[in-house]
């Protein structure tokens, strides 16, 4: 008789466990769902009613609500943590997985969330993304390979301006001054990318142009040596 007595209360033990599980997820259900509401809202106020996207004009006020510039580079942070895909578009698949990522659904929460977002892009494990991203997102065109050099100019100081403000600063330089290169490709960009970190500048100790450097790095130490006789 005991043994019956303590398996019925092993099984209501088990059952209330169970029941509280439930409730658990029931609760953790209608909490993501009404966060997920809140996300699309804040969506939708920013949408083109007719596209239904966050378009340029779009993301402007939403630069404005949040109190930064346009060409602040925290909007392309932004972009990157959406895995945006367009260039001055968010749809509300890009919307929902940046804001889910980042845990805010209000505009308050997001501002609030911005020197964070910067803090973990520029830690190493990510920028190199963010790097590579900043790249294809401004890749407007079809089939497009290459950026134009003022585009890549303007791109080169808001992506590395802050970490090398020396070498992107003479490398800008550069490419104004010569006229071999009408466009930059991603080997390129990311070419630069590793020279930064990878050369003593601006003795240019150690740099090797026997190894696999891409040749407009080899014409921009050129360029600095001859500036520097």
């Amino acid at each position: 008789m005991p043994r019956a007595s303590s398996k019925k209360t092993g099984q209501s033990n088990s059952t209330a466990v169970n029941a509280s599980v439930d409730l658990f997820r029931s609760a953790t259900n209608k909490a993501s769902s009404k966060e997920l509401e809140r996300i699309d809202q804040l969506f939708y106020t920013y949408a083109n009613k007719s596209s239904g996207f966050i378009d340029p004009e779009g993301i402007e006020t939403l630069c404005s609500d949040m109190e930064v510039d346009h060409t602040d580079v925290r909007v392309l942070m932004l972009a990157w943590k959406m895995n945006a895909e367009k260039q001055g578009y968010f749809t509300l698949e890009e919307w929902r997985r940046g804001l889910k990522a980042l845990r805010v659904d209000t505009i308050a929460k997001l501002k609030k969330t911005l020197p964070e977002l910067e803090k973990e892009v520029r830690r190493t494990s990510n920028f190199v993304d963010f790097y590579q991203y900043a790249f294809h997102y401004c890749l407007t065109e079809e089939k497009q390979k290459s950026i134009d050099i003022e585009s890549i100019c303007q791109l080169l100081d808001l992506v590395l301006g802050s970490q090398f403000q020396a070498q992107v600063d003479y490398f800008i330089e550069y490419l104004k001054d010569q006229t071999d290169y009408k466009v930059i490709n991603m080997d390129q960009w990311m070419g630069f990318y590793r020279f930064c970190n990878e050369i003593s500048f601006p003795d240019f100790s150690n740099y090797d142009p026997d190894l696999a450097w891409p040749l407009i790095l080899d014409n921009f130490v050129d360029w600095m040596k001859a500036k520097q006789t």
